[in-house]
């Protein structure tokens, strides 16, 4: 596991994808992060979460005065996330806020659907990193913490993930899984008060991906 910072309040790791934060409810029994990680570390605070296919960057508290700071400030959207992701199609604009409200647990497959009757609000401001013949690379900003919401969102604005077939990606060899990793996050130490800022590596099976696309 790549720890990127760690100390008496704080675990930054980055995270691989293929690994759920905590127990999947489909299957017990397989391994989850927060119990692979607490064997060597100890107890641990989920503050927040990647999906299980996601790779990035993801912060556990160690204490609980660390975790109820922490909390707060993902509340009060004082942190600072930013995601990349490669997706299908290239987009006509360069830079475009998604306002789509969204609804969690849809249907049989448990998606996330856009309903602006009955979804709560949520923003992610996209921008164009690079172009590929039939593809991009996009910054996101998730301004809320909304299930699925960058691939919800991407989907909505008509480019789907590469690889997120849950969200209508056509079939790719680009990579197995969707196109999706949280490049940094900004917080502030609960303890320190110090404005802190970690950023991780692409995932092997993201940078494959880009590599290939040239």
């Amino acid at each position: 596991m790549d720890v990127l910072h760690l100390d008496s309040d704080l675990l930054i790791v980055n995270k691989p994808a293929g690994i759920p934060v905590l127990p999947d409810g489909w299957d017990a029994d397989s391994p989850y992060l927060v119990g692979r990680l607490s064997e060597e570390y100890g107890r641990l605070w989920v503050v927040h979460r990647l999906d299980k296919v996601t790779s990035g960057v993801l912060v556990f508290a160690r204490t609980a005065d660390s975790h109820r700071a922490l909390n707060l400030q993902f509340e009060r959207h004082e942190t600072e996330k930013v995601y990349r992701a490669l997706v299908n199609g290239e987009p006509k604009w360069s830079e475009h806020t998604a306002r789509h409200k969204l609804r969690v647990n849809v249907g049989h497959s448990h998606r996330t659907a856009v309903d602006h009757a009955r979804g709560k609000p949520a923003e992610t401001a996209f921008k164009v990193i690079k172009r590929y013949p039939g593809y991009g690379l996009l910054e996101c900003r998730p301004a809320t913490g909304r299930t699925h919401q960058v691939r919800v969102h991407a989907y909505a604005l008509g480019h789907p993930l590469l690889g997120d077939i849950l969200y209508s990606a056509p079939p790719t060899d680009l990579i197995a899984r969707p196109a999706l990793h949280a490049l940094r996050l900004t917080i502030t130490h609960p303890a320190s008060g110090e404005r802190m800022t970690f950023e991780a590596p692409y995932a092997e099976d993201f940078e494959k991906a880009l590599k290939e696309l040239g």
